[in-house]
């Protein structure tokens, strides 16, 4: 590999030790194995950040697009030779090399472009010999440029989707990761209520989402999204939709915190819920807590949604109600993988599998009323050995809006 690096000297050219490798080895050469890779090209920034041990690049974190080109980070492991694997980035990420980020033992700091990249990967694995014949990519992360670089320079290889195995790996999180999750849900929850309590009739729909993106940057997240609805409109975008006494209001929000996703609703109310709104508003409820239940290490994945289609089926309100529960972490919709139909639907890889204690899960539940408007809950649960713990299980009923400017 041309400008290939050892990983590990620091920047007074003293030998150091490499930090250790973040995650099981032999479980990501297991999940390999049982879809006969032999190496793994690695583009996509949340697997690379996975791999790494959460390193992300700062210079790149908000953007790819370059001069003519994109930053392509590119992490190559060999199945069941991790002292193989090599890092391919950007010159600037030498920075991070002199800080020892990396435990990686080769690292190569020379790719400006997605095609210089996928160059030096290709001299990489043709180091490995011939027995790298099933490599492992990520097609949805694949430039076009790269992966004609990357068949042009191993035409006997097959690239074989590698989103599986990645993913699997990722599914149980660390202590660490749970705290990551943790601290995201309930940053994005304190934001979401200290907006709710600033604002009241008046405010426009676009007023209230810049405020909840200062809230979450000022208590250390990465804002992401809000989805916002006001009154009886379905229409979730920002806009200058004004707000008026009566009306009810849902934030739907991302946060992030160390690259770990918090994806959380709650409703709101300025002035006072009558009681067909208490009662809608309990119904969602009594559904997001019916599919609590059956989580627990060992219970089938599946089982979430056999607890709640029975009170779905029954509501008067079943036309217009929505359920759906997925994995997060990394990203906001990843393993486990339970459901291949409703509003967000994936392949059940998990519907029969057993759940795993340290999955995470966000169970959202949604009423499309035709006169009261967009009602929603939408909750992140990790899976216990016994049970489920909520994060950022805090103002789950009607929060009143404008609070802060009556007093």
């Amino acid at each position: 590999m041309s400008e290939q690096q050892s990983a590990g000297p620091g920047s007074n050219g003293a030998a150091v030790s490499r930090p250790p490798i973040p995650f099981e080895t032999a479980r990501l050469d297991e999940l390999m194995e049982e879809v006969k890779l032999d190496a793994l090209v690695v583009t996509s920034k949340h697997n690379i950040q996975y791999l790494l041990g959460g390193y992300r690049f700062f210079f790149f974190d908000q953007f790819d697009a370059i001069g003519v080109s994109r930053y392509l980070p590119i992490l190559v492991y060999v199945k069941g030779q991790a002292e193989r694997s090599s890092y391919i980035g950007h010159p600037m990420e030498q920075y991070e090399r002199e800080m020892n980020r990396f435990w990686v033992p080769t690292f190569a700091p020379s790719a400006r472009t997605s095609t210089d990249g996928m160059k030096l990967a290709v001299e990489q694995i043709l180091a490995i010999g011939p027995k790298a014949k099933r490599i492992g990519v990520e097609r949805g992360f694949l430039p076009v440029d790269a992966e004609d670089v990357l068949r042009a320079g191993l035409p006997n290889a097959q690239l074989i989707e590698a989103q599986l195995p990645l993913e699997r790996l990722r599914a149980v999180k660390t202590s660490q990761e749970l705290d990551y999750v943790r601290s995201a849900s309930d940053l994005v929850i304190d934001s979401m209520l200290a907006v709710i309590a600033a604002h009241g009739p008046g405010a426009s729909k676009r007023e209230l989402v810049e405020a909840l993106r200062r809230e979450e940057v000022n208590r250390g997240l990465n804002f992401e999204y809000c989805l916002i609805t006001a009154g009886t409109s379905f229409n979730r975008a920002p806009s200058d939709q004004i707000l008026r006494e009566g009306d009810i209001l849902s934030l739907d929000s991302g946060g992030n915190y160390k690259g770990y996703i918090g994806d959380l609703c709650r409703m709101a109310i300025f002035g006072e819920p009558d009681s067909e709104l208490d009662d809608l508003l309990g119904e969602i409820d009594a559904i997001q807590q019916a599919a609590r239940k059956p989580v627990r290490h060992g219970a089938r994945g599946g089982d979430i949604f056999a607890a709640t289609e029975a009170l779905v089926r029954k509501s008067p309100h079943g036309n217009c109600l929505e359920f759906v529960a997925h994995g997060m972490g990394l990203i906001s919709h990843e393993a486990p993988r339970l459901t291949d139909h409703g509003p967000v639907p994936y392949p059940a890889y998990d519907a029969d599998l057993p759940l795993q204690q340290g999955m995470v899960l966000s169970i959202e539940t949604t009423m499309h009323h035709p006169r009261r408007g967009f009602i929603k809950l939408e909750d992140t649960v990790a899976v216990t050995r016994d049970g489920c713990e909520g994060y950022g299980d805090r103002g789950r009923g009607w929060n009143r809006g404008g609070q802060r400017q009556r007093v």
